[in-house]
């Protein structure tokens, strides 16, 4: 999640500043050590998950520290149909997309949906400076190569779009169409607001990183207690939290983040994307409002698209309105020319 206004506003009024200690923006920095901690939920946490029926595959990919790391995810429906990947955020799992998942493959489509790495059943690295916006979208290729994914369709929301939208312009080959809902690709061009800035102070200085609430309090219509339990599942203490700790530092705020100049090449890339592009935001996200209409604005493949947003829903939109999402993502593949058709 890249900021939610009223979890920070709430949590501000017992005392948390607005101002942004320097090692906040230093913490994640890429350690040079080769002996990676690497921390694995166990799977008896996730054994009365509600609402969810999905059977767990994992996928081994190289760490980057000359190890490797095992990632969960999901994957349903027909093997030889049209794939859906989705990419979720911060700080939830593939349990964001239950609803998405069944809408799609009731629409005949294959439906694929990733833990990332620190997040979910998939490993978890103890030391936060092992994560960085580079190593993610690293970790994210090598999933997409272990899997052998190709003429994808992509669905990416938060972070799932930091990542995801990179990768498209690096890679546009790998696919066929995207949708981008509530996410961004930021390259630290322009300055997030202040609610940005009280989000990522709390996330590094909060004593206990609530990953339930936090998910919560994206909601529009909220969560009941077993779903709330079932965000808290990955993480069985703080020590499991510094990938979901990590990610609000690694956002870029500044011209000459790390990140910056290659989020600025990709979109030179997602200039160039003339493939079929559609938004679909929630229109109670204050967090991501206005970045579909930069989209659609400079990516050619998403000219002339109906363009959707769904109402009564949060920045969690998948689980606001995600037998929606779903429909709307199965419609959109249906009914666009996929790479071998064109």
């Amino acid at each position: 999640m890249l900021c939610d206004g009223r979890f920070v506003e709430s949590v501000s009024l017992v005392g948390h500043s607005t101002r942004v200690p320097v090692a906040i923006r230093r913490a994640g920095r890429l350690r040079s050590a080769t002996d990676m901690k690497v921390l694995r939920t166990d799977d008896a946490r996730f054994a009365t998950i509600p609402d969810f029926e999905f059977a767990p595959r994992y996928v081994q990919i190289p760490s980057g520290d000359g190890g490797s790391l095992r990632m969960h995810y999901v994957d349903e429906g027909p093997r030889d149909a049209p794939v859906v990947v989705m990419l979720h955020g911060e700080p939830s799992w593939s349990y964001l997309y239950r609803k998405v998942i069944r809408a799609v493959v009731a629409g005949g489509l294959r439906a694929v949906a990733p833990d990332l790495v620190g997040f979910g059943r998939s490993d978890k690295p103890a030391d936060g400076g092992e994560y960085t916006y580079q190593r993610h979208v690293e970790w994210m290729r090598a999933w997409f190569d272990a899997l052998a994914l190709r003429d994808v369709s992509l669905l990416c929301q938060d972070w799932g779009g930091l990542i995801g939208l990179r990768m498209v312009g690096e890679q546009p080959d790998r696919f066929d169409r995207v949708v981008a809902a509530n996410t961004f690709l930021p390259s630290g061009d322009q300055r997030p607001g202040d609610a940005f800035f009280r989000w990522l102070e709390l996330s590094q200085t909060v004593p206990e990183f609530p990953a339930g609430g936090i998910v919560g309090m994206g909601c529009a219509r909220g969560l009941d207690e077993g779903q709330l339990a079932a965000y808290d599942a990955p993480f069985p203490d703080e020590s499991y939290k510094a990938g979901a700790r990590a990610f609000p530092r690694l956002v870029p705020v500044t011209p000459d983040d790390p990140a910056s100049e290659p989020n600025r090449r990709a979109w030179i890339g997602l200039e160039g994307f003339e493939k079929p592009f559609l938004t679909v935001f929630g229109d109670r996200d204050p967090i991501t409002r206005g970045a579909d209409r930069v989209l659609q604005s400079r990516i050619p493949g998403a000219r002339g698209r109906a363009h959707t947003t769904l109402q009564n829903a949060g920045h969690f939109l998948q689980e606001d309105a995600g037998e929606e999402l779903g429909r709307i993502v199965s419609d959109f593949v249906h009914s666009t020319p996929s790479s071998a058709t064109r």
